[in-house]
């Protein structure tokens, strides 16, 4: 079982940047495929990024290709998510998330089986 807490949301302005960082708990980190989700009011969780165990494999929603990138630090059981030229659309709840799964298993948030609490990021235009 892992358990994840997400840090580093705030307030920034349109083509500004912001790091997210989810710290997990537990010493199998290695063994679980991460994710960044994110949701506004409304509307359902929408995939943003995914990693492998190892950080060799990655994908990204189409939305956000470019421009954010998703990478981890085992050693220090924390993943990331590097938001680069964000957008008023990007304002959003951005959640980690975790599966124990060596590979990426999907993209949806039932693929998921850990969750952090949410950060806030909110874009000013």
């Amino acid at each position: 079982q892992v358990q994840l807490v997400e840090s580093g949301g705030g307030l920034v302005q349109a083509g500004g940047s912001l790091r997210l960082s989810c710290a997990a708990s537990g010493r199998t980190f290695s063994r679980y495929a991460m994710a960044w989700f994110r949701q506004t009011p409304g509307k359902e969780r929408e995939f943003v990024a995914a990693v492998s165990w190892s950080g060799g494999t990655t994908n990204y929603a189409e939305s956000v290709k470019g421009r954010f990138t998703i990478s981890r630090d085992n050693a220090k059981n924390t993943v990331y998510l590097q938001m680069n030229s964000l957008k008023p659309e990007d304002t959003a709840v951005y959640y980690c998330a975790a599966v124990h799964s060596i590979t990426i298993t999907g993209f949806r948030s039932h693929d998921y089986d850990y969750w952090g609490q949410g950060t806030q990021v909110t874009v000013s235009s």
